[in-house]
């Protein structure tokens, strides 16, 4: 993805991308991952000690600096916490624990401007480029509307009991599916791989239901291997998430564990 090339311009012309999820909090994590040419960095302030302050701004310009579109995962559906996500530089809001409409429209009169929303406006923000040079309220607005991404996640039963009505709020980009919280919601084994059939049938359910309606769909990619990718850009994902930086401390710490115990016999 190059400068002139946003994440949601991307989405727009068909391409698949992808990108990883941040819980470590690590700006040099995230800067590694825009090395390699990721797309996007899903950067947890949900389930971590990241909250959305000065240190989720230093997470969001490791990702400016090195070319990687941040995405943040706020506490919820809370106004104050959309809001400064997106006027700190972020290129969308996920919001997880997404269960009726009336959450969906919650997060969109959080997230976008009018007529879409009613998200309060301040020039003084880093997504206004701080009122400088040049500065129009019409064309930041209008702007922030069609490419500040809004991404509610379905992860649960009763997103799926009501997921016409959710997906008929206007104003919604990207569904982000997590089969990990949809599985606790049923009491069925958590499988990230989706090879269990009722999670990948609520996977195809949602892709099918999401693009009828122009909107995309984010999904993880575990185990992060080519094959399980391919397969998932087959099916109709829009965003893979392919694993996170915790993940591969822990494969990484384990060789590392395998070699010591090696050396000791």
């Amino acid at each position: 993805m190059t400068e002139k090339e946003t994440l949601t311009q991307k989405l727009r012309s068909g391409k698949p991308t992808f990108g990883m999820t941040m819980y470590s909090g690590s700006n040099a994590a995230i800067e590694i991952a825009g090395n390699w040419g990721l797309d996007f960095a899903f950067i947890d302030a949900e389930h971590t000690a990241v909250n959305v302050d000065l240190h989720l701004e230093k997470l969001i310009l490791s990702a400016k600096l090195s070319g990687i579109a941040p995405l943040i995962r706020t506490r919820g559906t809370i106004e104050w916490d959309i809001r400064k996500s997106l006027e700190l530089g972020a290129a969308g809001v996920i919001i997880p624990q997404v269960n009726t409409a009336e959450q969906a429209k919650a997060i969109v009169r959080a997230a976008k401007f009018p007529p879409l929303g009613r998200r309060g406006g301040d020039a003084s923000v880093r997504a206004a480029g701080f009122a400088g040079p040049n500065f129009k309220w019409s064309t930041y607005t209008q702007t922030a509307n069609e490419e500040s991404l809004v991404i509610p996640m379905a992860e649960s039963y009763e997103f799926f009991d009501n997921i016409d009505a959710i997906l008929d709020v206007q104003g919604i980009d990207v569904i982000n599916f997590g089969p990990a919280d949809y599985s606790l919601s049923r009491q069925i084994p958590i499988d990230y791989s989706m090879s269990n059939q009722e999670v990948n049938e609520r996977l195809d359910e949602l892709i099918e239901k999401c693009h009828a309606r122009g909107i995309k769909v984010m999904a993880p990619c575990i185990p992060p291997t080519p094959e399980n990718a391919i397969k998932l850009a087959e099916k109709g994902v829009d965003m893979i998430i392919l694993g996170n930086d915790v993940m591969f401390l822990n494969q990484g710490c384990q060789r590392a564990s395998e070699a010591m115990k090696a050396v000791n016999g």
